[in-house]
C-alpha cells in the first residue's frame, strides 16, 4: 500500500502516524500545498491539518478538494485530520464555518453510539483524551455517520461510506510537535488567547495513534476485499 499525504505546512506532518506506517512497511509521500497533483499511483490518501481556512481562495486548496473528490469517486481509503476533515466535508457538499469558540489543547473526545461500534475506534475507550487545535467546524455531510463530539465541538469525527474518515482532533501529534506548533509565528494569534501555557507532554497519544492507524488501514483493506467480491 502507498499513501499520498496532503501537507499544508512543514510543521504539520504525520508525527506519531509515521512510526505506525513504517512498522507495517507502508510507503507514503508528502505533497506540499500548491505543487502539481501527482498521477493517481497511490492506494490511500491522508489530508493533514494547517492554519488556513478550508474556505480560503487558495488555488492549492481547490486542487486538493478535486483530488479528494477523485478519491471519493474511486473508493480510495481516505483519512482527514483537522483542516483535512474540513476539506473532506467541503468535497461532500457540507459548509465549513467558524466554531463557537477556539478549541486548543487537551480535551476529552466522546464517542457517539455509532462511534463506539465503528471499526475506526475499536479498542478505544470513550471518552478519550486527544489534542486539539482548531477554530472552525463543519456541518455533518449528507450521508455521513456522526462518530464523536467534545464539549466545544459537536462534530469531532464522522465516517462516509466504509473507508472515509474525518477527525477534527489531532491523534498524530507528540510533545515535540505541540511545542513546535506553539512556537510557530503563524500560530501566534492563537497562542495569545491561551489563559495558561499548554503542557505538550501532559498526555501521550502514542497508543491511540497506533490504534487509529491500524483500524483505518483495516477499514481500507476490508472495503477493497468487499469491492472485489461484488
Amino acid at each position: 500500500m502507498s499513501i499520498l499525504v496532503l501537507r499544508h505546512e512543514p510543521f504539520e506532518h504525520l508525527g506519531l502516524f509515521t512510526e505506525c506506517l513504517n512498522s507495517k512497511g507502508i510507503s507514503y509521500t508528502y505533497h506540499a500545498l500548491g505543487e502539481p497533483m501527482p498521477d493517481r499511483d497511490y492506494s490511500g490518501l491522508i489530508v493533514l491539518g494547517g492554519p488556513m481556512s478550508a474556505n480560503d481562495p487558495i488555488p492549492g486548496l481547490a486542487d486538493e478538494i478535486r483530488e479528494i473528490e477523485k478519491a471519493l469517486e474511486h473508493g480510495t481509503p481516505l483519512l482527514g485530520i483537522c483542516l483535512g476533515s474540513q476539506l473532506i466535508a467541503r468535497a461532500l457538499g457540507a459548509p465549513v464555518y467558524r466554531n463557537r469558540e477556539l478549541e486548543i489543547g487537551w480535551d476529552l473526545v466522546h464517542l457517539t453510539d455509532a462511534g463506539r461500534s465503528d471499526p475506526l475506534f475499536r479498542a478505544i475507550e470513550s471518552p478519550a483524551m486527544f489534542f486539539h487545535w482548531h477554530g472552525e467546524t463543519y456541518d455533518l455531510p449528507k450521508g455521513a455517520e456522526w462518530l464523536a463530539w467534545s464539549e466545544k465541538t459537536l462534530h469531532q469525527a464522522y465516517r462516509f461510506g466504509s473507508n472515509v474518515y474525518a477527525l477534527q482532533f489531532h491523534p498524530e501529534v507528540d510533545a515535540a510537535m505541540i511545542a513546535d506548533w506553539c512556537a510557530q509565528p503563524v500560530n501566534c494569534g492563537d497562542v495569545a488567547t491561551f489563559h495558561e501555557p499548554i503542557d505538550p507532554a501532559a498526555y501521550d497519544q502514542r497508543l491511540l495513534a497506533r490504534k487509529i492507524v491500524d483500524n483505518w488501514l483495516g477499514c481500507g483493506a476490508d472495503a477493497q476485499v468487499a469491492a472485489q467480491q461484488r
